[in-house]
């Protein structure tokens, strides 16, 4: 199902903007332990503020996303399985968000970080493969429809169009009476 170019855009532009502020916040907090921490630990808490922002417009697309793309493509029976890992790994990502925000543990907190940051990575890695699936599909269903096309238009118009005859007599088409044999 393809969506409006806009559409694509914000969600193409947020998820990039997830994985950019989520990379440079590993980064980040990798290296603030270091002599030069402190401008690394400022770095880090921008980076979080423009992930959890970001994070809050994504969850909103992704909303949206459900009944345009989401229901429409797995009625019609495509691309479900790619798009069933990212509904999944997108799940994992929400759930641990609210984990990483909300969960004061620190025992569970490096797990919940840990399993966000693999399934952050594994969004980056997969939803372009779901979306070059889903265009190949599209093209490969566009190109069937225009060889069947151009198979139908080689033959004669009256082959195409099939002629039945109605069971009602010109006579009692304004009455709107039946002929018996067309009850039985």
């Amino acid at each position: 199902m393809q969506l409006k170019k806009s559409f694509r855009v914000s969600i193409y532009a947020a998820f990039a903007v997830l994985s950019l502020s989520g990379a440079v916040w590993f980064l980040a907090n990798w290296q603030k332990d270091l002599s030069t921490g402190e401008i690394w630990q400022q770095v880090a808490a921008n980076m979080l503020m423009i992930h959890g922002g970001t994070a809050m417009l994504a969850l909103l697309l992704i909303g949206a996303l459900i009944p345009v793309h989401l229901l429409r493509g797995w009625r019609s029976r495509r691309n479900r399985v790619s798009g069933a890992v990212v509904v999944t790994i997108n799940t994992v990502l929400i759930a641990t968000a609210f984990g990483l925000y909300y969960l004061g543990s620190e025992t569970l907190r490096p797990w919940i970080s840990w399993i966000h940051l693999a399934a952050g990575c594994s969004v980056v890695l997969l939803l372009p493969v779901h979306i070059w699936l889903g265009r190949r599909e599209s093209k490969a269903k566009r190109d069937a429809s225009a060889n069947t096309l151009a198979s139908v238009s080689h033959q004669p118009a009256l082959s195409i169009v099939r002629i039945q005859e109605s069971p009602v007599k010109n006579s009692d088409r304004m009455t709107g009476k039946r002929d018996k044999r067309a009850r039985s």
